[in-house]
């Protein structure tokens, strides 16, 4: 009697030991977890490199008079006196031969 009650938990903490692992919320789950939060975590990285960029522009524009002229011009496309802009245009593409 005792070997079958044991058989049979152990029977049954194995299917559940199963179903939890390959379960909605088994290891397949977690390693997707896992890969979502690597991705995540780059993404974050990425978006700090970029924050900090902006902020050495900005800080750049406040401090530099050359600078915050600089982007006003190419902005407005102003140009100062006597400069001259020149607008160059591709040569008219010629269909393949056949």
């Amino acid at each position: 009697m005792k070997t079958l009650l044991g058989a049979l938990l152990f029977a049954l903490a194995g299917l559940f030991a199963y179903s939890t692992l390959s379960g909605p919320n088994g290891v397949p789950a977690m390693l997707d977890k896992q890969r979502q939060v690597r991705e995540l975590q780059q993404q974050n990285s990425r978006l700090q490199q970029e924050i900090e960029r902006r902020r050495e522009r900005i800080q750049r524009l406040r401090d530099s008079r050359t600078e915050q002229e600089l982007e006003i011009r190419q902005r407005l496309k102003l140009l100062k006196e006597r400069e001259t802009t020149y607008i160059l245009q591709d040569p008219p593409k010629q269909p393949p031969p056949e």
